[in-house]
């Protein structure tokens, strides 16, 4: 069993238009270590998820998940 942790940061960046660097910045890390959040390489710690989700102004369940998230447009339309 992986402890994979999935994660929307990528998705929130692009809607906000926020480059990688800016969040780094706002959250005090690397640039490549969002990166590598975004990628799957790294694991956040439960305080830089929280911080994250804080700054997007989002319950932390809305960036990450111990699923994948449905595809965009993947979910049932109605009729």
């Amino acid at each position: 069993m992986t402890e994979t942790v999935h994660n929307r940061i990528a998705m929130l960046r692009a809607e906000r238009g926020i480059s990688r660097r800016q969040l780094a910045e706002a959250l005090g890390v690397h640039y490549q270590t969002v990166g590598y959040l975004e990628r799957g390489e790294y694991s956040a710690s439960l305080y830089l998820a929280l911080r994250i989700a804080e700054y997007f102004e989002v319950p932390v369940e809305v960036v990450f998940s111990t699923r994948p998230f449905p595809r965009i447009g993947s979910e049932d339309r109605p009729e």
